[in-house]
């Protein structure tokens, strides 16, 4: 791949972090469409595991590199990887930078913490990488404008990991919508529901010695280690996440904004709480969002972290329409007429090799991205505005156009965040 090590690297949009890459990107079309991709893997708890095994497994494809600040995950998710790659495991490495460093290197998945997925993203791409980022794509709405900035200014392929774009029948139930099977539609409702248990009480305790804590923190400023926080719950403190809301309502309310055709809301409000336990959880275990957008449609989202709700009477969405109602649940989908009667059903497959795929095809041959960045952005912005109205307890107006906040100096004043000195992302 003579082309590829010609490249050079551009200098990193992330401060003192990403001294000394040097150079300019690659255009987009630089990859042929025989080139071998080759992947570093940012990030491998679960979903890094699992990405870094689906991308291994696409044709012409090979993860080189498995990348985590905890070693110890890094060395697993390459053991897993090894197999596929004819016994030869990826590179495990412990420093992203490694991995941005490589001229070889086409693609960075970043599969991190929240914090760290537009800050990695966005040196992906001014390290002249292409970038699969898992949801949300941003911790904040400032860093979802920055990274879409990122990916127009330095001509990289950024999709967003809500695989459910991929999906064929859910591809398919969005066009039936769009085409009037129930007619207008105008109320789109959505639900999460799990059993999570209480994250207790945490200790500040030493970092265990396998953790890099610091680099972990990254763009976040700096906070004592605590014994409750890794490797998931940090999801449940606003320092690092964004609660169940950017967890998994993401997917949902994508799926509602895809359907509905809307962008940006004119008003959103946002209430609930923490019922189930007293601990160290700061993001709410009961939640509802609902938001209003021109044209007179609504969308709604409630989520119960810790109330399962009985799955077969609780669709992920559903769609009101003059016509009658579309229930979307897992791969596929049900018809109903305005009294609520059955009258067709629809499955589908599910995974995330499609959506992968996809992004490769866009990468090789310029295919559209099922999810690209902006699209991922904004469906990533109804959640942070809707953590925003938690927050403040305030109904929120909003900008149609772009979706910021009017008249709320304070609401507003949660559009962004502060960074750790040397770690500010810039584009």
């Amino acid at each position: 791949m003579e082309h590829l090590n010609r490249r050079r690297l551009l200098a990193s949009g992330l401060g003192a972090a990403g001294a000394g890459l040097l150079g300019a990107p690659a255009p987009a079309s630089a990859i042929g469409a025989n080139d071998r991709i080759v992947v570093g893997i940012m990030g491998t708890g679960g979903r890094g595991t699992a990405l870094s095994r689906a991308f291994q497994q696409q044709p012409n494809v090979d993860v080189a590199y498995t990348c985590d600040v905890d070693l110890t995950r890094a060395e697993k998710a390459a053991a897993v990887v090894a197999p596929l790659r004819g016994g030869v495991a990826p590179k495990a490495v412990q420093d992203y930078r490694k991995v941005l460093e490589d001229k070889a290197v086409d693609v960075l998945v970043v599969a991190t913490c929240n914090h760290w997925h537009a800050p990695g993203a966005i040196l992906g791409c001014a390290a002249g990488k292409h970038v699969y980022v898992e949801k949300p794509c941003s911790h904040n709405a400032q860093e979802g404008e920055w990274l879409v900035q990122a990916a127009r200014k330095h001509d990289r392929r950024v999709q967003m990991g809500n695989q459910r774009r991929s999906w064929p029948k859910i591809q398919e139930a969005m066009q039936r919508l769009h085409e009037g099977v129930i007619g207008r539609v105008y109320y789109a409702q959505s639900w999460y529901a799990n059993s999570r248990g209480s994250i207790g009480q945490g200790k500040s305790v030493a970092a265990p010695a396998n953790l890099d804590y610091d680099l972990w923190q990254g763009p976040a400023p700096r906070r004592s280690f605590k014994d409750n926080y890794l490797h998931y719950n940090w999801h449940w403190f606003w320092h690092w996440g964004n609660g169940e809301l950017g967890n998994n309502g993401i997917h949902y309310l994508d799926m509602c904004r895809w359907g509905l055709k809307v962008d940006f809301p004119t008003q959103l409000v946002s209430s609930g709480g923490r019922y189930r336990f007293q601990d160290d959880q700061e993001t709410p275990d009961t939640h509802m969002a609902t938001y209003n957008f021109e044209g007179g449609k609504f969308i709604q989202w409630e989520g119960m972290s810790c109330n399962q709700a009985p799955k077969p009477d609780l669709p992920d969405a559903v769609f009101h329409g003059e016509n009658g109602s579309l229930a979307i649940r897992g791969g596929g989908y049900t018809i109903h007429d305005p009294k609520g009667k059955e009258i067709e059903k629809v499955t589908g497959p599910i995974g995330e090799a499609g959506h992968i795929a996809n992004f490769l095809a866009s990468i090789r041959s310029g295919d559209k991205l099922n999810s690209e960045i902006e699209q991922g952005h904004r469906s990533t912005l109804l959640c942070h505005l809707g953590n925003i109205s938690y927050r403040t307890g305030r109904v929120l107006k909003t900008d149609p156009s772009n979706g910021h906040i009017l008249g709320d100096r304070d609401a507003a004043g949660h559009w962004r965040r502060e960074y750790e000195k040397g770690y500010e992302p810039k584009v």
